[in-house]
């Protein structure tokens, strides 16, 4: 999931951007986890995404102070992936770019650094790398991958889902 982030991303807003795989803001978009303004704490699994982007203390000041910063500063803190002018059609741009790979490949790499990013013990990191890799391994749209990187065309996958 690819979020574009323009205008106002406060609180619920957040955690939802927070929950993409990806993040492309506008320089001059607002960000805040504001939800200490009205006396809550953040929600919608925060304490699972804001880990994998930033230090602890980065995400108390953020949370206790409820600070709006710019999509630029929010690049620089962690809580985007990318600022551009027009983040819609970067984002747009980019769900191309990836759609021309294996999704085979691209929902196994997404699984892989979902479950091993933090906190895996580094054999069961490594046992489940090896597991994907043997899955994905010689399968149609693994053969489709390298007959279109090897003939310069496009490849033709096929979903089995």
């Amino acid at each position: 999931m690819i979020a574009s982030i323009s205008g106002n991303c406060f609180g619920g807003g957040m955690q939802i951007a927070l929950g993409a795989d990806i993040r492309i803001a506008a320089p001059d978009a607002r960000l805040s986890i504001m939800e200490v303004k009205w006396g809550l704490v953040p929600d919608m699994a925060i304490t699972q995404s804001l880990p994998r982007l930033m230090a602890i203390d980065v995400a108390k000041e953020l949370t206790f102070s409820g600070r709006i910063v710019s999509g630029r500063d929010g690049e620089t803190l962690g809580l985007v992936t990318r600022t551009t002018e027009d983040p819609l059609a970067s984002a747009l741009a980019l769900a191309e770019e990836i759609a021309q790979k294996s999704p085979d490949a691209v929902r196994a790499a997404k699984r892989l650094y979902n479950k091993t990013w933090t906190g895996a013990d580094t054999a069961a990191a490594l046992a489940l790398e090896t597991d994907l890799q043997r899955q994905l391994f010689g399968k149609p749209n693994q053969v489709a991958a390298v007959t279109a990187a090897v003939s310069k065309k496009l490849p033709t996958f096929v979903d089995p889902d």
